[in-house]
């Protein structure tokens, strides 16, 4: 079960990277990983640092992917956005957590939520 969930975060993941660059986003780090936690992917839209979540679903008979985002899970992705400016961006930027939610199914469905935080 392990591996199969790790199989489909790194297909969501690839297929998240995709879609956003389609959408605008360039891409500047994937997979930043602290000892707060790890942040999917980090990106530029414009003169915005987004930090981005990637859920993924095989389909939505157990739910929506956006439900697994927890008070646990948003502290992490806090603390690591913070730690992340601290030794990489500029402190007058903005700045802002995206979640890109991922269904399978036969053909994926993207939702995509800003300022999920």
């Amino acid at each position: 079960m392990q591996k199969y969930k790790q199989n489909l975060g790194a297909k969501g993941e690839s297929l998240a990277l995709q879609f956003l660059r389609k959408n605008g986003y360039k891409i500047i780090a994937r997979n930043f990983s602290c000892r707060f936690g790890e942040i999917d992917l980090i990106a530029r839209q414009e003169k915005v640092t987004v930090f981005i979540e990637v859920k993924t679903r095989g389909s939505d008979s157990f739910g929506l992917p956006q439900e697994a985002i927890n008070k646990e899970k948003i502290k992490h992705l806090w603390q690591s956005a913070q730690f992340y400016i601290k030794k990489h961006a500029h402190s007058d930027g903005e700045f802002r957590f995206d979640l890109v939610a991922i269904i399978l199914g036969e053909t994926p469905k993207f939702n995509l939520i800003k300022n999920v935080i």
